[in-house]
This record gives structure tokens, sequence and C-alpha cells, in this order.
């Protein structure tokens, strides 16, 4: 399946866009997804901690994609 991603903060400058658009299988999980733009965007990995957001909640690892789902990359965010 085909999955649309929208990025945030330092994830848009390290994938270059504010979108991407991701291939994963049919039972693909959020910590598939994180596996999987680690290993295509090598600069993700050394992001402190971020998130993944799916349908406006933050995701659990297990948590199952859809191909409906809308996704979001939601990086460390510091505060003052």
């Amino acid at each position: 399946m085909k999955i649309n991603i929208l990025a945030f903060g330092i994830a848009k400058d390290i994938f270059g866009e504010s979108t991407i658009n991701v291939e994963l299988p049919n039972d693909a999980s959020v910590y598939n997804l994180k596996y999987s733009l680690e290993q295509q965007y090598p600069r993700l990995k050394k992001l402190a901690t971020y998130m993944v957001a799916v349908n406006n909640e933050y995701a659990l690892p297990e948590d199952t994609i859809y191909e409906t789902d809308e996704i979001a990359i939601i990086p460390p965010v510091s505060g003052g």
C-alpha cells in the first residue's frame, strides 16, 4: 500500500519536502513505518525522538496503519 506522510519542522527538512509517499505492506505497523523511513532517510535516526501521528492522534509502535490514514511525522519540540 502507498502511504502519504506529512512532515513538520526538521522532518520536513530531512525529507526535502512537506509530503512524501512510502510503500508499505498491507499489515504495516507504526514501527514498520518508522523503520522504513529511517532506512530511506538516515538523518531521521539522529533526532532525539520523534512521534508519528495517525489521524490526528499520537500512535503507538504496534498500531496498524491503513492506506486511508492521515500520517504525520512530529519532530521533537523545544519550549521556552
